[in-house]
């Protein structure tokens, strides 16, 4: 379903608010990601919230069909000056191409223009990938919740949760 949209098309990917009707490939691209996915309505109702903020990262180049497809998407709420990453989800083609830092970078100066100064986020353990991502973009451990993430084989896995400053 994802194969090649970061890699065929050789225009850079670009990052945009997502809409509403992003949540239907933004629901997929979560499934492909996490044991408990969210559905679109799920996705659909965050992104329409005004307390949530959603950023996709699309394939550069030309769609004749008009609309570039997602590789991927954040999505954070903000109380005050804290905000949580409550996912960031990239299809697997997309990967280790450099998309998941655009998007991670650009999510965080967005989150930070709206008066985050501290982003709060989880991550499985075993998301060497993705903990190496946070930590680049300044993210550190600040605790373990062991048996966290539900496994699709019934095992059980640690979140470790992480903190950046933004200011």
């Amino acid at each position: 379903m994802f194969r090649d949209l970061f890699t065929f098309h050789r225009a850079p990917p670009h990052v945009a608010p997502l809409i509403t009707g992003h949540a239907v490939p933004a629901s997929a691209i979560h499934a492909a990601c996490f044991a408990r996915a969210w559905d679109a309505l799920e996705l659909e109702r965050m992104i329409a919230s005004a307390a949530h903020f959603a950023d996709g990262v699309f394939a550069g180049g030309i769609f004749p069909e008009g609309g570039a497809p997602l590789l991927g998407f954040a999505l954070s709420r903000i109380v005050v000056d804290e905000a949580e990453i409550l996912t960031v989800a990239m299809t697997p083609d997309a990967r280790g191409q450099g998309a998941g830092r655009l998007l991670l970078m650009h999510h965080l100066d967005r989150l930070a223009q709206f008066g985050a100064r501290t982003v709060f986020l989880e991550v499985d353990e075993g998301n060497a990938a993705a903990r190496a991502l946070y930590r680049r973009a300044g993210f550190v451990d600040i605790g373990r919740r062991p048996g966290y993430y539900p496994g699709l084989d019934g095992s059980r896995a640690t979140a470790i949760t992480m903190r950046a400053q933004l200011d």
